[in-house]
């Protein structure tokens, strides 16, 4: 069931023309998803309220690379996207090579944009797209103390210990 979740752009575009006919809402929303925890849950079932069907962009290993460094990600973009789809809350996944979404806003034409709170409004990449068309743009709140960047360095400084 997960793996029908993963769309390349062009299934996912016929797919959500399809939709939009009979007047879904398609949301979208991206993310590295690097370790997923209990923060991308609750975010990810938030942006699904905003509509009726959600998209998640997965960056790729090269685009994590490039916006996180060498080190990441941890787990490669088969995986994450893997574990994206096996949420409930999700219903389509794609993963994109550029390091913004930007390309994947354009084909897609989500009618509803989420990001997370950390993000300004003007910095939302894909806002203006979106707003010109008539949709809508949504921060959701974040879960305080919850990110892969934190939680691989807890991990590491627990195992530095052991050695």
């Amino acid at each position: 069931m997960m793996e029908a979740k993963i769309k390349n752009i062009t299934q996912l575009n016929k797919i959500i023309k399809r939709l939009k006919t009979k007047g879904k809402k398609i949301v979208f929303t991206n993310g590295c998803f690097d370790i997923l925890h209990f923060g991308h849950a609750k975010y990810l079932k938030e942006a699904k309220r905003k509509g009726d069907v959600l998209i998640v962009g997965v960056n790729s290993d090269s685009s994590v690379r490039k916006i996180k460094g060498n080190k990441r990600p941890i787990i490669n973009e088969a995986h994450r996207a893997g574990l994206i789809a096996a949420l409930e809350s999700v219903d389509f996944v794609v993963i994109f090579k550029e390091e913004t979404p930007s390309r994947v806003i354009k084909t897609l034409k989500p009618d509803i944009l989420v990001k997370g709170a950390d993000w300004a409004q003007k910095d939302i990449v894909g806002r203006d797209f979106v707003l010109r068309r008539g949709g809508k743009v949504y921060t959701v709140k974040l879960v305080k103390g919850f990110s892969s960047t934190n939680l691989i360095k807890k991990i590491a400084k627990a195992f530095q210990r052991d050695k």
